[in-house]
């Protein structure tokens, strides 16, 4: 006989009311969160992105300040505002700097070079940075060494400033590769070498020309060639293309004995690259301080810049104008393509076209070189 049991009875639990007021986040292991955070931090396309993860929770608020999210951080991630600067936001660019990141180390050492004129503190936490591989900064020092920026005219350290700019060409920064093409050329820190400074810069304007065609589907406006050019590589025409060319025939097919018309250091019109949060932070500080008084210190001419002398006649201006000064090789390029190129002319025929009383309304006569202020005998023309 078989004797039937009693099935027990299963009571559906209650929630309590912790369980209910408890996040679903809550329950997602710290390793997990830090992860996801980790990769926000990184591709964050500005401040506000992170800031608005960090609040949702307190949980969330104090895994985001973990040494490990701020040590990825990206560099739009500092893209903060001149304006809204103010003692918390340095406050966090240190903690990201005591976190490891390489990011925090330049634009923290970009701020305290030029606008804070804390040189050794700012030099430092720059090389930091450099010392990890980070372009910017070693392009970035290169510059100061090139200028003697925080010093005088006679701490210059062109050695220096090559072997920097060699460095950040190597890990694939334009400018770099551009001024080391240039220093090249004139022999300026390193034995002159114009043939290799030619290709290095039709490489700098390859790579150019690479980015412009990867972030458009189209043929940029600077696709344009001389009526001689044509008809020595009309089979070549990019007009005719259809498709998206390859940047190595571009450059190949379209040189000539004096170079390359496809190339911005020659007077083409890609596309000038979005300035570094670092660069867009000193352009809005140094515009609401003004003009400093009192001083004959310049910037910049490049509005992608944003650096300022460090002491009289430390930039080199062009040298077929005079009205505009620059800091390096780089930003005269962008500033050329930019806007350079439509107001340079030469000061005899200014002089001469006001005297007169006219106005000119002309555009440039070329690529305008360099000139050393105070008579030195260090002319960096194309």
């Amino acid at each position: 006989m078989i004797i039937g049991r009693k099935r027990p009875r299963f009571e559906a639990k209650t929630k309590t009311k912790e369980e209910e007021s408890s996040d679903l986040f809550d329950r997602l292991p710290d390793d997990l969160v830090i992860l996801v955070l980790s990769k926000l931090s990184c591709s964050a396309a500005c401040p506000a992105d992170f800031v608005s993860a960090l609040i949702v929770c307190k949980r969330f608020n104090r895994l985001g300040l973990n040494r490990l999210v701020l040590a990825r951080a990206g560099s739009n991630l500092f893209g903060i505002r001149a304006k809204n600067w103010s003692e918390s936001a340095y406050r966090f660019l240190k903690q990201c700097v005591n976190s490891g990141s390489v990011e925090a180390c330049y634009f923290l050492g970009m701020i305290r070079f030029y606008c804070l004129q804390n040189r050794a503190s700012g030099a430092s936490l720059m090389a930091k940075a450099a010392i990890r591989s980070h372009a910017p900064a070693l392009y970035s020092l290169a510059v100061i060494q090139f200028n003697g920026s925080g010093g005088s005219k006679t701490d210059k350290d062109l050695r220096a400033g090559v072997a920097l700019c060699a460095r950040a060409a190597y890990l694939g920064h334009v400018d770099a590769l551009r001024e080391l093409g240039h220093c090249l050329q004139d022999g300026y820190g390193i034995h002159r070498n114009v043939p290799e400074g030619r290709r290095m810069l039709v490489q700098a304007n390859a790579r150019e020309l690479a980015s412009t065609f990867l972030s458009s589907t189209t043929i940029p406006c600077c696709a344009r060639f001389s009526s001689t050019t044509r008809q020595h590589n009309g089979s070549h025409n990019i007009k005719n293309l259809r498709h998206r060319p390859n940047v190595a025939t571009l450059i190949n097919t379209d040189m000539s004995d004096q170079g390359c018309v496809l190339c911005s250091d020659f007077g083409c019109n890609v596309t000038v690259p979005e300035p570094h949060p670092a660069n867009r932070f000193l352009l809005e500080w140094f515009e609401l301080k003004g003009k400093q008084s009192g001083s004959d210190l310049r910037m910049c001419s490049h509005s992608g810049c944003g650096r300022p002398e460090t002491h009289p006649h430390e930039f080199r201006r062009c040298s077929v104008c005079g009205l505009v000064n620059y800091c390096s090789r780089g930003c005269q390029a962008h500033d050329w393509k930019r806007r350079h190129k439509d107001h340079c002319v030469p000061m005899e025929v200014w002089l001469n076209e006001a005297a007169a009383g006219g106005a000119w309304g002309g555009v440039g006569f070329g690529w305008g070189g360099w000139v050393v202020d105070q008579g030195q005998n260090e002319h960096l023309g194309s």
